[in-house]
This record gives C-alpha cells, sequence and structure tokens, in this order.
C-alpha cells in the first residue's frame, strides 16, 4: 500500500519540472509509484509491462485546472490594485511566464510560488 507521503513526494516530482517531463504512475497491482523523467533520464515505466486499466497518473498541477482562477484569487489577495493588468496578461498566449516575470518585478514570485 502507497502511503500519503509517498503520493505527496510524487506530486512535488511531477510539478518540479516543465509540465510533462516528469511522470509518476501509482500502479494499483503492486502498490508503487513508478518514476519517468526525461531530464533526470529515469523511466521505470518502460521497464514494466503495465494492466494501465489499473494504473492511475499523478497529475500535474496544471491538470487540476487551477490555474486561472489561483491567479486571480492570489492577485485579489496580495496585488489587487494590479488585477486589471493581470487580466492583460492573460488575454494572449504565454501568459504564466509574463506574468512570472510581472511577479519577479514586483518582488512577489516566491510569495507566489508558496501560495500556488
Amino acid at each position: 500500500m502507497v502511503s500519503l507521503s509517498e503520493i505527496i513526494d510524487a506530486y512535488y516530482f511531477v510539478n518540479v519540472s516543465s509540465y510533462g517531463s516528469n511522470r509518476a504512475i501509482l500502479c494499483k497491482d503492486t502498490g508503487r509509484i513508478l518514476y519517468r523523467s526525461e531530464e533526470a533520464g529515469i523511466d521505470e515505466v518502460a521497464d514494466q509491462d503495465l494492466d494501465w486499466e489499473n494504473c492511475i497518473e499523478i497529475p500535474h498541477k496544471y491538470d487540476l485546472n487551477l490555474g486561472r482562477e489561483l491567479v486571480f484569487e492570489f492577485v485579489e489577495m496580495y496585488l489587487p490594485d494590479e488585477y486589471y493588468r493581470v487580466r492583460q496578461i492573460f488575454r494572449k498566449r504565454g501568459a504564466y511566464s509574463r506574468y512570472k516575470r510581472f511577479l519577479e518585478s514586483r518582488g512577489m514570485l516566491d510569495t507566489w510560488y508558496e501560495f500556488e
């Protein structure tokens, strides 16, 4: 059986790199979490003959659809005077990188990471 702390560790592993770079698969048959990372050269998934019906992929934070709502909640709490500007940032592609540059210029990037 997999512990909650192992699932949390797997979630952090998936989210530590850019979207899609790291994956973690919970195999219900074996009770193990298998890891794959393009950057680190880890691929425990390829070594297994998995029954994918009995596997659960640990989601990336972007898969949870918290994205924009979380951004605007953060801005309302910490930068309410900048709400309109952040809305404008999110009207075009590449919004998250522009948003992070915006936060960095305001000295709020670390606060965002803690909030996120």
